[in-house]
């Protein structure tokens, strides 16, 4: 699995980090544990390795957020995590 996160600007309260985060649920439907934050200016979510999230990025945009900045990077493993 790879964490993407998107620094968005436009979101303004937890209505927006809703739509931001339905956005990007509707567009990439394997996307897990989907989140977003008005007050850190951005949205995070895992994916399955090589898996665009180009679709993602438009989303969010059709929504008329920002997209400033995108990374993905593998995902960190916690204490509670197994590999496959």
């Amino acid at each position: 699995m790879e964490q993407v996160t998107l620094k968005i600007e436009g979101m303004h309260c937890s209505m927006c980090e809703a739509h931001v985060c339905d956005a990007i649920r509707r567009a990439l439907p394997k996307a897990k544990k989907v989140k977003a934050s008005h007050l850190k200016g951005k949205a995070t979510f895992l994916l399955e390795e090589g898996v665009d999230f180009t679709p993602g990025i438009e989303a969010v945009k059709e929504r008329g957020y920002q997209v400033l900045d995108s990374k993905k990077e593998p995902m960190k493993r916690g204490f509670f995590l197994f590999s496959k």
